[in-house]
């Protein structure tokens, strides 16, 4: 029995590394017939390194909602908390240098989804439903820091040139490979990642093996946090500068990411949905990038584009669930 089990496994390993090789060749493929369709432009050095570094920050946001999904939550205001941390990142960086730039981005990420998930973990609201009224407040706090006299000229400013490397390249890249090695660890190879997925499979079971549910969650709101933050930090690094969002308009900013983690997880039964996020994120932003070549209009056209993967990755993502996700 026990060497039929290694057998299986030793199978099934083999088969998604077959699976691997055969995706990245497809994607390969695929990329070059794109770059002879656009006349020679979108593998083109510069096109291919803003495609890169534009998908690097939503990747680390993927990155969490994964973790959110695994253990059967959702979380409406990541956007409002991606907001603060940039503006946090580019206020105590402009004043204290990259240790600034660092700190305040990962610090207000991890505060404030931590806060959320003692939230979600003592209370009996909806995670969605609780998560949308933090967004709220997380928009009035931007608007706030954004018009008042002492504040604005912190959160209102660009990130200085001096402290901009953590968003460019190839730094950003170099932060992503870390980034990566670190999540994947914690994901597959740590009993908190293995009670997280415990939790969201089913809880009362995992309760019954041992696991300390509240423990769990509080865990998931610090690795969330961790991984919302560093996206801050890349994000402000990259965009220099970040506006506040009101009505509910941060939402958008996780419509991006969300996309990328359902498509990864249709893939992950042949991929480790770690391994997947970073390039579901290249094949999102590639897309959008080639529909600009193509003419389509950001903003408008794009954003139905986005609206139809949204549905079509989140029936993929979905088909098997039974039950309305938390």
């Amino acid at each position: 029995m026990r060497k039929e089990l290694s057998a299986s496994k030793k199978e099934k390993r083999q088969n998604s590394a077959l699976f691997f090789i055969l995706f990245v060749v497809v994607l390969a493929i695929l990329a070059v017939i794109v770059h002879f369709l656009t006349g020679g432009m979108f593998l083109e050095a510069r096109n291919a390194q803003i495609i890169l570094s534009n998908s690097i920050y939503p990747t680390f946001i993927a990155w969490g909602l994964c973790f959110l999904f695994a253990c059967g939550y959702t979380d409406l205001s990541i956007g409002g908390v991606v907001v603060l941390g940039s503006f946090a990142s580019c206020a105590f960086g402009n004043l204290y240098g990259y240790p600034g730039v660092i700190l305040g981005g990962l610090i207000t990420g991890i505060l404030l989804i931590f806060v959320n998930f003692t939230i979600f973990a003592f209370t009996k609201i909806p995670s969605w439903i609780a998560s949308i009224s933090l967004a709220i407040v997380y928009e009035a706090i931007g608007v706030f820091l954004r018009v008042h006299s002492v504040t604005k000229p912190y959160v209102d400013a660009e990130l200085s040139r001096n402290f901009r490397d953590l968003g460019q390249f190839p730094v950003n890249v170099i932060l992503l490979v870390a980034g990566f090695i670190f999540v994947y660890f914690l994901y597959n190879r740590t009993t908190i990642g293995v009670n997280i997925r415990a939790v969201g499979g089913n809880k009362a079971v995992a309760r019954v093996l041992g696991v300390n549910i509240l423990r769990t969650l509080l865990w998931v709101g610090l690795i969330c946090g961790l991984l919302i933050g560093a996206s801050s930090v890349i994000q402000q690094s990259y965009n220099v500068k970040t506006f506040a969002m009101a009505g509910m308009t941060s939402i958008v900013l996780l419509f991006k990411p969300l996309a990328i983690a359902l498509l990864a997880q249709i893939l992950q039964k042949w991929i480790n949905i770690i391994v997947a996020v970073p390039f579901c994120s290249l094949i999102i932003y590639a897309v959008f990038s080639l529909m600009t070549f193509f003419g389509v209009p950001s903003g408008t056209l794009q954003d139905v584009f986005l609206g139809i993967f949204l549905i079509v990755f989140g029936i993929g993502g979905q088909k098997k669930v039974n039950e309305v996700v938390k």
